[in-house]
């Protein structure tokens, strides 16, 4: 049986933390799993409290924060099972979740990383995820398939390749990463595990969703469902992902796109719901991508 490392990053959320801890130690089946547990420069230490609580969780500390690729890539080189879980700390899983996942890796040796399906926690009967379509990479647009459905069991047939994956829970087969490399961390927040997919594409594995695999997820804790931080990270890090992935040709076609049809639905989106800071904010996104190259570093916070 192989090694499963399951890894979360915390941030200033502790008690939500502590509600996936819980769940992980209650319902378990797969018995060879290490869980390590990033803590991204909150405010206070829950460490050293957590470490009299949780004795069977491996606990990392970061003094700042580093954002979701960077916390998980502290996790990853603290890690040592042969798949790499990593779920977000807003989610709890299921009974069969974790050996689910892993039994696709070890049966598809041709999958790099798998989501499963995943339904929201607080309305448990609807899907957040069941897949996503293929890009267009002009447009920078991809449809999340089952998003806000009652779950009927409509999309169980569609376990197999999808065009993405979900950050909010994927399992990695460490070899893929090996030859794909980490998350990229300058994208900070949102985006990163898209252009992972990508990596790992290229590097020869396929990409997966398994929906025989649940896992329930309170949408939004960390950053809030409307925000001025998600705003500009959703707009840049979209911006970028073109920039780092795509061909001169498909970047001629998708820069006017975003300048001349998405800046000004949005901007009008922000006005119509009298979110008037917002319209900074998006220049503030398409800004940094004009003076900045595609693996400049992201230091510190733009917008409150």
């Amino acid at each position: 049986m192989n090694t499963v490392s399951v890894i979360t990053v915390n941030f200033n959320h502790n008690k939500v933390t502590e509600a996936l801890l819980d769940s992980i130690q209650n319902v378990n089946k797969y018995r060879d799993i290490e869980v390590i547990v990033v803590d991204n420069g909150s405010s206070v230490n829950p460490v050293p409290q957590w470490e009299t609580k949780y004795p069977w969780v491996k606990f990392i500390r970061s003094e700042q924060n580093l954002g979701f690729a960077g916390g998980n890539n502290l996790g990853i080189k603290a890690s040592k099972g042969k798949y790499l879980f990593f779920i977000n700390n807003d989610t709890e899983v299921t009974p069969q979740l974790i050996k689910e996942l892993a039994n696709t890796l070890d049966t598809h040796h041709e999958v790099g990383i798998v989501s499963p399906k995943i339904k929201y926690y607080d309305k448990p009967d609807v899907l957040q995820y069941a897949g996503f379509s293929n890009m267009n990479y002009y447009t920078a647009r991809t449809v999340c398939r089952g998003q806000g459905e009652v779950d009927n069991g409509q999309y169980d047939h569609v376990t197999g390749e999808t065009g993405f994956i979900h950050g909010a829970a994927m399992m990695l087969r460490r070899e893929a990463m090996d030859k794909a490399g980490l998350m990229a961390e300058n994208y900070f927040l949102y985006y990163e595990e898209m252009d992972w997919c990508e990596k790992i594409r290229k590097a020869g594995y396929k990409i997966w969703v398994n929906m025989q695999a649940v896992i329930y997820h309170k949408e939004s804790m960390s950053v809030g469902s409307t925000s001025a931080l998600k705003e500009y990270f959703m707009n840049r890090n979209r911006i970028l992902f073109i920039r780092r992935n795509c061909d001169l040709a498909t970047r001629a076609v998708f820069w006017p796109y975003f300048l001349l049809v998405v800046t000004p639905k949005n901007i009008l989106g922000y006005v119509t719901q009298k979110q008037w800071k917002f319209i900074s904010v998006l220049f503030k996104a398409i800004g940094w991508n004009l003076t900045n190259k595609t693996d400049s570093v992201h230091l510190g916070f733009p917008v409150k």
